[in-house]
């Protein structure tokens, strides 16, 4: 299975699009983009590592906001409250806190693989570039990166137009007392419309690792190319314009965010 999936990766002609800063609703409008973009195979398979231009809660896709979200305390800190195109339970990230990344590929990369497989080969290459720098983390169906310190991640992932998204966030530092405030972790539920994210104790990696962020970022991008191969990219000036044109008609705004009220 293991040489199978090395071969997979190996076959494609992956493309790497670096961390560039933006804000919330137009990290996830490239994610639709990107993944429509190589689904009608006018982009290569494609690696993106995100940077966050301010703080934001992001929700699944199938979440209700007041079910996660304490909207108050969110306009309180300047807090964007956003919604993916993917399922899975509510994230608080900040710029400096979080690191994130997507992976777009065709559909055809993940035949006869069952979900729980394929989430574990898309984040098998994170696993082992983790424990070269001391960490043990492991694997925890259906989508978690686990550590002996606690839970460091989730995975997330859309199937849609011949590609499938698959985007992982791992937690380096964390505001718990702001996170507390921000999401209903932990507190009494306002509805029971929508999934709900599970409360499961966190171990970011500055806890595990004197490493800085940028420095692991750098080690993680390294740790793929050496593995599987990347080229060098950026979002072209079509993929730049439909980001800002899909922002403008759904990500901001209040009919995507509260589809789920």
């Amino acid at each position: 299975m293991i040489a199978e999936q090395l071969a997979r990766w190996r076959e494609q002609d992956w493309r790497l699009i670096p961390p560039r800063p933006l804000a919330p609703a137009e990290n996830l409008a490239l994610d639709e983009v990107l993944t429509q973009r190589v689904g009608r195979g006018e982009r290569p398979p494609t690696l993106r590592v995100w940077a966050w231009a301010s703080r934001a809660v992001i929700l699944g896709r199938f979440q209700s906001v007041r079910n996660e979200v304490n909207p108050d305390a969110a306009a309180a800190h300047g807090i964007d409250i956003v919604r993916r195109i993917s399922g899975g339970g509510a994230m608080f990230v900040e710029p400096e806190g979080a690191i994130t990344y997507s992976i777009y590929a065709p559909e055809s990369f993940v035949q006869g693989l069952s979900f729980a497989e394929s989430y574990e080969m898309f984040d098998r290459w994170v696993l082992d570039a983790l424990g070269e720098l001391g960490v043990n983390a492991w694997y925890q169906p259906l989508n978690d990166i686990a550590s002996d310190g606690g839970k460091i991640g989730g995975a997330a992932q859309a199937r849609r137009g011949g590609a499938v998204l698959h985007h992982t966030t791992m937690a380096y530092q964390m505001s718990t007392d702001l996170l507390g405030q921000v999401l209903r972790v932990g507190q009494e539920k306002l509805s029971d419309k929508g999934i709900r994210s599970a409360d499961r104790r966190v171990g970011p990696l500055r806890q595990q690792t004197d490493m800085e962020r940028d420095d692991i970022v750098h080690h993680l991008i390294g740790f793929f190319r050496a593995r599987y191969g990347l080229t060098d990219d950026t979002v072209t000036p079509e993929e730049e314009a439909e980001m800002h044109r899909l922002v403008q008609e759904q990500f901001s705004t209040r009919d995507w965010t509260y589809f789920l009220p």
